[in-house]
């Protein structure tokens, strides 16, 4: 049963658009996504930001001046991404800062540096979500580190030998190089002892992840899928949710059996074959993406809103940029939410 203050939500998922900028002032973000450092440490074939070179981190002192603005936005759940969170140098404490506003904290991760900030994860993080892209070999072409799932698989068990219960769930990006062996992907996630996996696809065309401007067609077509290649991952598809009921009935794998045969449909969008579709999404009304500069965004793909590097959070986030974008912003009719691989439908607490 939702509340209120929860139906407003999804109302303004299905219907965003008012003339009345003062509807769109964010007086609530549950969600705050932060960006702890630009640089990652993984060379992802379906990503640029190993590509940075400038090696900015997330200011500990500025994030603190920020706790007032971050009790009357009343953030229930921090996300730490980047980047490669763990690369902060202050992590600890940045962590510690966190905690002490009372707000739990989700880790995205590649894992390669989870055995070395073992003891930390174990105390202060609530859940880790780890990159997965296939078995072992699969997974290592992908990150194009050699032995990446070895040290990820190092460093669950290292966080699990301080907290033996915290979760670890895995996300799985679908593109050229794996996209034929999701079922073994699965499997590889049951080796690794992880709670759940959950299966996207991947992001070529828009200006995300470290992207100046959209690829250009060569660089997508190492990423998306040929006719061919879209067919070969429905019947991958098709196996999977045959071989595994199960994982899908108890929400080991995430996705039901209809999103999962929706990430095609996302290829074959970029084919051409299918026009675009927006999810349902409220991202923008319940949570934002604050990078390491102070820049804010109302979610990875859209275009910054605010910059609360000389101001407040809660500020920047109403600024008139901000209230002019959440005014208009028709999620279903946007360029940008129908290409969009990675929605947020927040319901709040049933």
């Amino acid at each position: 049963m939702l509340t209120s203050s929860e139906e407003t939500i999804r109302d303004l998922a299905i219907e965003p658009q008012c003339p009345d900028t003062r509807s769109h002032r964010l007086t609530s973000i549950p969600i705050l996504l932060l960006h702890v450092h630009e640089n990652c440490n993984c060379r992802c074939v379906m990503c640029d930001i190993w590509q940075r070179e400038s090696g900015r981190e997330i200011d500990l002192k500025w994030l603190e001046s920020q706790r007032s603005a971050i009790s009357r936005l009343g953030v229930k759940q921090v996300v730490l991404t980047g980047g490669e969170p763990l690369l902060h140098s202050n992590f600890e404490n940045l962590c510690a800062f966190l905690k002490s506003c009372g707000i739990r904290i989700t880790l995205l991760t590649t894992g390669l540096l989870l055995a070395k900030r073992a003891e930390t994860v174990a105390g202060s993080i609530d859940e880790v979500i780890v990159s997965l892209d296939g078995p072992e070999d699969v997974h290592d072409r992908v990150r194009r580190v050699r032995g990446a799932f070895r040290l990820m698989r190092d460093g669950i068990r290292a966080v699990r030998h301080h907290r033996p219960t915290i979760p670890v769930h895995a996300r799985s990006t679908i593109q050229k190089i794996n996209h034929r062996r999701l079922r073994e992907t699965v499997a590889a996630a049951r080796t690794l002892s992880l709670d759940s996996i959950s299966f996207l696809a991947a992001d070529a065309t828009s200006q995300a992840f470290n992207r100046e401007l959209v690829w250009p067609g060569e660089r997508q077509r190492e990423v998306v899928l040929t006719q061919v290649e879209v067919q070969e991952l429905e019947n991958e598809i098709e196996a999977l949710i045959a071989e595994n009921v199960f994982e899908i009935e108890t929400r080991f794998i995430l996705e039901s059996r209809e999103k999962l045969r929706g990430i095609s449909r996302r290829f074959r969008e970029q084919l051409g074959e299918f026009v675009p579709r927006a999810p349902l999404c409220n991202a923008p009304w319940v949570s934002a993406v604050v990078e390491v500069g102070g820049a804010i965004r109302p979610c990875f793909f859209h275009e910054k809103i605010g910059d609360a590097s000389l101001m407040s959070l809660d500020h920047a986030i109403n600024s008139a940029n901000g209230l002019n974008f959440r005014a208009s912003l028709d999620v279903a009719n946007n360029p940008t939410c129908q290409r969009c691989v990675c929605s947020l439908n927040y319901k709040g607490e049933a």
